[in-house]
């Protein structure tokens, strides 16, 4: 085992450090702001709650500028990124204006943009939302969702990864 940080800095970083070996797919959050403008992050903190009824949970640093329009949104989607998506979770991962610039995309509920080729979307009613320290919680009712057979993007220890094929 390492030795224990001192600083809270090393705290820090060692605790982010050994969250990464805990494997996770990567989605993308997808919104739209009252004014109509597609909105979207990249995010690896999605996960089911439960199923009956069917709820899943996310969180978003309250530091980014998108926090008060997903606050606000009624719907959302949840995109689960394929494999062969790895663009897109580096795209939706940046401060860009232009995320949805040339992309092919669904409507969802009221006119939430839902990304093709993912290997599941999960269309969410914004329904509960608790304080989680810098984080945003965001617990809510899946009503509408579909898949694709495509292999999950993966992300482990700082890095994307793929399934073993066997």
């Amino acid at each position: 085992m390492s030795q224990p940080p001192v600083t809270h800095q090393e705290f820090t970083r060692a605790f982010r450090d050994t969250l990464g070996m805990f494997a996770t797919g990567i989605a993308v959050i997808t919104t739209r702001a009252a004014d109509g403008e597609a909105i979207g992050l990249t995010v690896n903190s999605f996960n089911s709650v439960s199923l009956d009824p069917p709820l899943i949970v996310w969180s978003l640093a309250r530091h980014l500028q998108s926090l008060s329009v997903f606050e606000a949104c009624e719907y959302y989607a949840v995109n689960v990124l394929s494999e062969d998506q790895q663009h897109l979770s580096q795209l939706f991962a940046t401060r860009s204006d232009e995320k949805f610039t040339g992309l092919d995309i669904d409507e969802g509920l009221y006119g939430v943009p839902l990304l093709r080729g993912c290997c599941a979307r999960f269309e969410c009613r914004n329904t509960v939302r608790h304080e989680g320290g810098d984080h945003l919680l965001f617990l809510s009712e899946v009503v509408r969702f579909d898949r694709e057979d495509h292999p999950p993007l993966i992300f482990h220890s700082g890095a994307y990864r793929r399934l073993a094929r066997e």
